[in-house]
């Protein structure tokens, strides 16, 4: 299953890690820092750890001793979080496509949210020398990459004799699918764009 992202970091969290990460890029001792700025290296310490709620007058000091503005330490912590779908390898979710009953396994590597759909990516994998072959038509572009094996690919009445590392791209509307399992296992990454439909 695709993994979620990191929960968001706490208030605090956020502003140590950016007070950390200020100090050490002017490679800042904490001591030091901590002088200047009128508290000990202990609460310093506690600060870039998250382990202590501070004051707006202390981070207001510690600002003035790292040279940054105090708006920049707080300009990115209400950013919009990020709407990445992570798939760890071997995770994607398997699914029943044409051919699936011929030695062809389907893993889906990403899911769109919500009823539009713009792409989907497949990993396909097939490791049985069957003859048998689907033929697929479907709106849109397709993009294959061939990371593994050896096939020969029909695209209407053209063949593509593909290796592992080429990449074939076409009109999905036009019938399409495997012609000949030359080596296998294959491994194929397949990409369908549909756009804006």
């Amino acid at each position: 299953m695709p993994t979620e992202t990191e929960p968001r970091l706490r208030l605090e969290q956020y502003l140590g890690l950016q007070i950390k990460r200020q100090r050490q890029a002017q490679s800042l001792k904490l001591a030091d820092v901590a002088r200047i700025a009128g508290i000990s290296q202990g609460m310093l310490s506690k600060i870039e750890n998250a382990q202590v709620s501070t004051s707006l007058d202390t981070l207001s000091r510690l600002c003035d001793v790292l040279g940054m503005p105090m708006a920049k330490l707080f300009s990115q912590y209400d950013q919009p979080d990020g709407n990445a779908l992570l798939v760890k390898a071997g995770e994607g979710l398997e699914v029943v496509r044409r051919g699936t009953e011929k030695g062809h396994t389907y893993h889906l590597l990403n899911h769109a949210r919500g009823p539009k759909k713009n792409f989907e990516a497949y990993m396909v994998t097939m490791d049985d020398a069957s003859e048998e072959f689907p033929t697929f038509a479907h709106p849109g572009t397709e993009f294959l990459h061939l990371l593994e094996g050896e096939l020969v690919y029909r695209h209407g009445n053209q063949l593509y004799h593909m290796q592992a590392g080429d990449s074939l791209t076409f009109d999905g509307e036009t019938p399409h699918g495997p012609e000949k399992l030359v080596q296998v296992p294959i491994r194929l990454l397949s990409i369908m764009n549909y756009g804006d439909e």
